[in-house]
């Protein structure tokens, strides 16, 4: 699902709101998870998953194509864990 079919989705299933205060809504959720991850911080939905930040030490790694060792920087990875709802909801308990 993109975000669009997701604003449609919550549009058609509210019909009492607008569609343009579902798409702001939206995007605001969107943004806030972003801002928290951003900062470091931890954001969890509860029965879905939590979102976090991992550190990637840096590293030497290799090209590939040539085979030639390259300096890897450290970086930080966003990272998803599924909450146990979810969990069993997709292997179908």
């Amino acid at each position: 699902m993109i975000r669009s079919e997701l604003i449609q989705k919550i549009a058609d299933e509210n019909p009492h709101l607008y569609q343009r205060d579902v798409e702001r809504i939206v995007n605001t959720v969107f943004e806030e998870v972003t801002e928290a991850m951003a900062r470091g911080d931890r954001v969890e939905l509860r029965g879905f998953g939590a979102f976090s930040v991992k550190k990637r030490d840096a590293r030497i790694g290799r090209n590939p194509r040539t085979g030639e060792t390259v300096h890897v920087e450290e970086k930080y990875v966003p990272f998803f864990k599924t909450g146990k709802l979810l969990r069993d909801r997709l292997n179908g308990k």
